[in-house]
C-alpha cells in the first residue's frame, strides 16, 4: 500500500518483543503507529518495524500467525522495513548461531551472528556515531547480534569497538534499515525519525511511479 502523507502509517510486528516501545518511538518521530498481527493489518501499512525480542520465537510466531508469506511478498514489493536486534536477525540473508530450524526473511544482504556480544549480563550502552545523525546515539545492546558479512549494496551506518575489534551494528540497504541495538529503549527518537523519513520517501517515489503508469495507460487508451 502506498500513502503519500506527512504522517505515514507504520506497523510494528506485534507477535513478541518491544512492541509498545517502538509504537511510542514512532509516534514521537511523527508517524502513525499500529500493531500488526494479521495479514490484513500488514496489507494496510506503509512500512513495518520488526522489534527486538527473541528472534527464533518471532520467526515461529510469524508462521503461526500466517504472516510469513505476506511479509515476504510485501518486502519483495519494496515495503520499507526496520529491524532492531532480533529484527535485524530476521531481516538478514543468513544467520550464524541460530536455532536449527530458524529462518530469516532475506531482505538484507548481510550475515548476522546471533547473541554475538554475549548473554544478558554482557549488556552495555555506548555513545555511537551513526551516519545520518549529527550527534552520537546512546545505543543499548542486550544479547545483541553483530554483522559479520556485508553485501556490496549494503551501507554500513555504524560500527562499535569491543575488546579491540570493530563490529558492524547498523546497516541500510535501499528501503530496509537495521540496528543490532535497541533505539526503542531510549528517549531519543532519531533512529525512528530516520526510518519515518525513509517511509515518506518511498511513498513519494511510489506515488510518482503510479502517476506515471496511470498517465501512460490513459495515453494508450486515447
Amino acid at each position: 500500500m502506498t500513502r503519500h502523507t506527512s504522517a505515514p502509517l507504520i506497523g510494528v510486528l506485534a507477535v513478541q518483543g518491544d512492541v509498545v516501545e517502538h509504537v511510542r518511538a514512532l509516534t514521537l518521530a511523527g508517524a502513525q503507529a499500529v500493531p500488526v498481527r494479521r495479514p490484513a493489518e500488514l496489507a494496510t501499512v506503509d512500512g513495518l518495524v520488526i522489534p527486538g525480542g527473541e528472534s527464533s520465537t518471532i520467526d515461529r510466531l510469524i508462521r503461526i500467525f500466517e504472516l510469513d508469506a505476506p511479509l515476504r511478498a510485501r518486502l519483495a514489493d519494496g515495503m520499507p522495513a526496520f529491524g532492531s536486534c532480533a529484527g535485524m536477525i530476521l531481516l538478514s540473508g543468513q544467520i550464524l548461531d541460530g536455532h536449527r530450524d530458524q529462518r530469516c526473511l532475506g531482505a538484507l544482504d548481510i550475515t548476522t551472528r546471533r547473541n554475538a556480544f554475549g548473554r544478558q549480563v554482557d549488556s552495555f550502552e555506548v555513545d555511537l556515531p551513526v551516519t545520518g545523525l549529527a550527534e552520537p546515539f546512546r545505543a543499548v545492546f542486550i544479547r545483541a547480534p553483530w554483522v559479520e558479512r556485508v553485501g556490496e549494496d549494503v551501507e554500513v551506518l555504524a560500527r562499535v569497538e569491543r575488546e579491540g575489534s570493530e563490529h558492524v551494528v547498523a546497516v541500510r540497504q535501499g528501503r530496509v534499515l537495521a540496528t543490532s541495538f535497541h533505539p526503542e529503549m531510549t528517549d531519543d527518537p532519531r533512529i525512528h525519525a530516520l526510518f519515518v523519513e525513509m517511509v515518506r520517501e518511498a511513498g513519494s517515489i511510489d506515488s510518482r511511479a503510479n502517476t506515471r503508469a496511470t498517465a501512460r495507460a490513459t495515453s494508450k487508451d486515447d
